[in-house]
């Protein structure tokens, strides 16, 4: 499926000697990991793991995306959070949403899981990744990394673990939500990459699952949404949904009236916009109509 892109208009300065990338497959801990060049456009490759495509990038350009669901996690962080981020990111691959961060938000501190070490150690030697303090990288499970994250640490939550074309049913539960929840600071956002086929039964269970771990009110307090391409919304075909969800407010901070101190509100006007504005124009439910499309639908 052709993807259209997402360009930076900041530039990388160039390295003296850009990295030596690999021809054919490379064996990896979980099976192969393969750098495809995309032969239309100089500089841009595909990230395969295990015959998967899992990240596309311009090595000139960090702040290139050309995955959809990754332009509207994208649009959703830019309209809802300000200045640098301190995210982590469950599932690592070649690390395209953090090298993004890492350009349009200077000062950003990040942290990327990935199950595979010898994959960890590659992406970093192949793409010239940003290095810690500003991303580091770790060989972990994602569920053990957020049973152990600090608590309140992180402004935004990036899942987007797949073994095949499924999240591993360990990291849908409802214990590994109110685990990422806890690691999230209050206000702070949850981005769930759901690849899912009609008639969408399991982004309806992970939303139910996010509703029940992040507070009784999500759904109605637009702390919770679905975004989508509308095809994908109507039940067409396969795709990838991306959930979000915001940790509330303490009781005495929510109840306030200082806009600065509010818990981003993912149904806002603005967001909506974005998303319409994006190359391949995407979707957002939140509140009544997402009670709709969630229905009876049970948490994991």
């Amino acid at each position: 499926m052709a993807r259209r892109s997402v360009r930076s208009s900041k530039r990388p300065s160039s390295s003296a000697e850009p990295p030596t990338l690999p021809v054919g497959p490379v064996p990896i801990d979980t099976g192969t990991a393969e750098v495809v060049p995309d032969l239309d456009h100089s500089g841009r490759v595909t990230l395969q793991v295990n015959g998967v495509p899992s990240s596309y990038l311009d090595l000139d350009d960090p702040g290139f995306l050309a995955f959809e669901y990754m332009q509207q996690m994208d649009a959703v962080v830019a309209a809802t959070t300000d200045g640098p981020l301190r995210a982590l990111h469950l599932g690592a691959a070649g690390c395209a949403l953090a090298r993004r961060w890492d350009v349009e938000r200077p000062g950003s501190r990040q942290l990327a899981i990935d199950v595979d070490a010898r994959l960890v150690t590659l992406v970093r030697a192949w793409f010239d990744l940003p290095r810690a303090p500003r991303l580091r990288l770790r060989a972990d499970d994602a569920a053990a990394a957020v049973a152990t994250a600090p608590p309140a640490s992180y402004d935004v939550v990036v899942r987007d673990v797949f073994a095949g074309d499924a999240t591993p049913e360990h990291l849908v539960t409802r214990q590994v939500a109110e685990r990422v929840a806890a690691a999230l600071r209050p206000g702070g956002l949850y981005l769930v990459n759901c690849a899912d086929r009609p008639p969408l039964d399991r982004a309806r269970r992970e939303l139910a699952t996010l509703a029940a771990a992040f507070g009784p009110d999500a759904v109605a307090s637009g702390r919770l949404a679905l975004v989508a391409e509308p095809g994908i919304l109507k039940g067409r075909r396969y795709g990838n949904l991306v959930l979000a969800a915001v940790r509330p407010l303490p009781e005495d901070a929510a109840d306030t009236d200082d806009a600065d101190n509010a818990a981003p509100d993912l149904g806002a006007p603005a967001l909506a916009r974005a998303l319409r504005a994006l190359p391949v124009p995407a979707q957002v439910l939140t509140a009544d109509e997402l009670a709709r499309f969630v229905g009876t639908a049970r948490p994991y």
